[in-house]
């Protein structure tokens, strides 16, 4: 007795996914579109107090009196045509059947399909996307530094909790999805606001006051906070912090997968987490050649206020009644219209513009030579003056130009190297400035000591971006620089005292301060 063995089959191939199919969309690009939109809001409307059918008259009670039509059959035709492509369901309305002859008529239910649902959601996200103004979201700053100081936590702690870190992660990619997309929303909305011409002038002065104060209270944030920010992004990237945090979250993440695929859904989640981290960091953290989204995004909004000046200086020469170059042209023209002759209209052009016949050609030394010792004064006209003697390779060529070897290409080796020196010794001064203001805590400015130009420099910039945040009833300030390198804290003090810090070209008095002068690149490093 022999046995056989069959030979193992191959391996079925997947299936193909099924096509997609829009036709749900039809909708939008028929006639009555309107009409059509209104019935299939209307059973979104219905959905949500929890009516699955709607018969036809409750969907043409539905809809709006002024553009509702007066025939229910139009409706009707609506509801067939939904159905056709898919919006809607009809159904046999057999409750309202009381005789024989009510059974034969025709009498539909009507609900929405999965396919409308769908398409309803997603016209419904793309209405609310062309509809977003955008916002500025300050208070998301702080809830972002927030969430930085709770990895901090969850990081130091001997085994962290793959919870803690998944929500923390979470809740601080939410805040700053939202926090981009807002910016970048407003930001949008504020040029086109810029660029408006034809926009009533009260109602613009108005609007204008507010966003400029919105302008400035988010800067501020932006700079204070958001250098705060790139420190504690620091911190965490410090010996390796963030993979750890990104490998607990992923983990979490394909906790419900499949065993199968368990390990294929961790790699998924776990890049997924480190694309998110280096948008963060990116956007709150510059780096070489590349500057930040937050310091973009200040440039961005300190830029708008004189513009938007700008915009209120035109509004106001308009309603002074104060001509512009269109209404200069305008004018010209009509003068040019009512000369009386062309020799007229020559004299307004030369006069309007001062484009005058030239004088002035290059010609051979024999005329220079004649001109020189005979001038032809400029008011002759040139049928009576005297003729030119034009060199004839000029007349041939109009150059007086020889064909020859072409120059040789200048080093600029040197140069650059130079340029290079210059800028690295420029650095190390600025490093070793800062180096020299860090206090390491809080002093007075009477024991700053003397001070280096270059150090006083920077001192005077730090003050400076500290006093433009002090506001009247405040003792304590706290400012970063412009370039996110250095944070300053200042402190009032009540005792009357002076200050004095000595430079090579004078005494800087003022009264004295308690003040804190970080330098964030060391901290960072």
């Amino acid at each position: 007795m022999t046995s056989q063995t069959s030979a193992p089959s191959e391996p079925a191939e997947p299936p193909a996914p099924p096509p997609v199919d829009y036709t749900p969309f039809t909708h939008l690009t028929v006639p009555n579109a309107p009409l059509y939109r209104q019935v299939t809001r209307a059973f979104l409307v219905a959905k949500e107090r929890f009516a699955v059918h709607l018969r036809p008259e409750d969907v043409h009670a539905a809809l709006d009196a002024d553009t509702r039509p007066a025939d229910i059959e139009a409706v009707v035709k609506a509801l067939d045509s939904l159905v056709a492509w898919g919006n809607l369901r009809a159904d046999p309305d057999h409750a309202r059947v009381t005789a024989v002859e009510d059974f034969y008529r025709r009498r539909f239910i009507y609900q929405l399909t999965r396919a409308g649902e769908a398409a309803e959601a997603a016209l419904g996200t793309y209405d609310e996307a062309l509809g977003r103004r955008g916002e500025l979201q300050a208070v998301a700053l702080h809830d972002i530094v927030t969430q930085l100081r709770a990895l901090l936590v969850i990081v130091a702690e001997d085994e962290p909790d793959p919870a803690k870190a998944y929500v923390a992660l979470s809740v601080l990619t939410a805040r700053f999805t939202d926090l981009a997309d807002n910016a970048r929303a407003f930001m949008g909305s504020l040029q086109r606001t810029i660029d408006l011409h034809d926009i009533e002038v009260e109602a613009f002065l108005a609007y204008k006051d507010r966003l400029i104060q919105y302008l400035e209270r988010f800067i501020q944030d932006l700079i204070t906070v958001g250098g705060r920010i790139a420190l504690l992004i620091g911190e965490l990237e410090q010996q390796g912090r963030v993979g750890p945090l990104l490998r607990l979250a992923a983990v979490r993440e394909a906790a419900d997968a499949s065993p199968e695929d368990a390990e294929h859904a961790e790699a998924v989640a776990y890049e997924r987490w480190a694309g998110r981290w280096s948008g963060l960091a990116q956007w709150f953290v510059s780096g070489e050649g590349r500057e930040s989204q937050a310091r973009l995004l200040r440039g961005r909004a300190l830029g708008a206020i004189p513009q938007l000046l700008a915009v209120v200086r035109q509004l106001n020469e308009r309603r002074a009644g104060r001509s512009d170059r269109s209404a200069d042209f305008r004018t010209l023209a009509r003068w040019f219209a009512e000369a009386p002759d062309d020799e007229a209209r020559h004299r307004l052009w030369r006069v309007a513009f001062g484009l005058y016949s030239s004088r002035h050609l290059t010609v051979d030394g024999d005329t220079l030579t004649e001109r020189t010792a005979a001038p032809e004064p400029a008011s002759t006209p040139w049928g009576r003056s005297r003729p030119l003697r034009i060199s004839p390779q000029l007349r041939r060529t109009g150059s007086y130009e020889r064909r020859g070897k072409p120059r040789r290409v200048a080093d600029r080796g040197e140069a650059r190297r130079r340029l290079a020196e210059i800028a690295a010794r420029q650095a190390g001064e600025v490093k070793e400035a800062r180096e020299r203001l860090a206090t390491g805590g809080p002093v007075r400015l009477s024991r700053l000591g003397e001070l280096d130009p270059i150090a006083f420099q920077l001192f005077l910039r730090l003050l400076g971006d500290a006093l433009a945040t002090w506001r009247p009833g405040m003792t304590t300030t706290a400012a970063t620089s412009g370039d996110g390198s250095m944070e300053v804290r200042l402190t009032a003090l009540d005792d009357g005292s002076m200050a004095e810090v000595r430079t090579p070209d004078g005494v800087f008095r003022g009264p004295d301060h308690l003040i804190d002068i970080v330098d964030l690149t060391a901290e960072i490093r």
